[in-house]
């Protein structure tokens, strides 16, 4: 079973979004949610458990659920607001005149403007990685390529193979990467304890994609 990302999701009603993110666990080397992007506004992204997902193929994946009861499932993003102050100064005066109604000259007190920041946090499960496709591959000694998709036996739902297929030093191939490879994901990188020749070696998958 393919799990294809960046690829459009079907609800029983429809047509409802896109899969961008997968969330797997690297202890039991399971793939435990997909994360998918309504595609009506405000486009939401959910954390859909894999077992809601009845049939995948090359380019679409499709669910046991309603577009309503996607709506009910837990966002991944959440966002909370922190404030910050910055100082506020008088247009054409130069540096270091700060005004507030009329003007104040240093070193008297500089007024200043209190700004609520949106925050945006992923809600991934404790011990979880996110990886979506297009995510950076890094070998302890550099850049190697970017995730494709992943494969999972359908059984189990175990991960057979994360699959690299853009950037390599040494062509198009495809490459299959074991997830006990990866160290940890950080800021759209999958960081691996494996060197470039140890990549290189890895053994290649065919896979057959029908891209839409």
């Amino acid at each position: 079973m393919e799990i294809p990302l960046k690829a459009q999701v079907e609800c029983t009603d429809g047509v409802c979004g896109r899969s961008v993110y997968v969330l797997i666990n690297p202890v039991i080397e399971k793939v435990t949610h997909l994360v998918v992007a309504e595609d009506a506004s405000p486009y939401t992204e959910r954390i859909v458990p894999v077992d809601v997902v009845t049939e995948t193929k090359s380019d679409g994946i499709r669910l046991g659920c309603s577009k309503a009861d996607l709506g009910k499932m837990t966002p991944f993003v959440r966002t909370t607001f922190i404030e910050e102050k910055a100082p506020i100064y008088a247009p054409g005066y130069g540096n270091g005149i700060p005004v507030m109604g009329s003007s104040y000259y240093l070193p008297y007190v500089t007024p200043e403007l209190t700004m609520q920041v949106p925050v945006e946090h992923l809600q991934i499960p404790p011990g979880e990685l996110a990886v979506t496709r297009g995510t950076r591959v890094e070998a302890t000694d550099g850049f190697v390529g970017k995730v494709d998709e992943f494969v999972v036996n359908p059984e189990n739902g175990c991960i057979t193979h994360l699959v690299m297929r853009e950037g390599h030093l040494w062509g198009k191939k495809e490459v299959t990467i074991p997830l006990s490879a990866i160290v940890e994901t950080r800021e759209d990188t999958v960081f691996l304890k494996l060197d470039k020749h140890q990549v290189e070696s890895l053994p290649s998958f065919p896979l057959q994609r029908r891209w839409s």
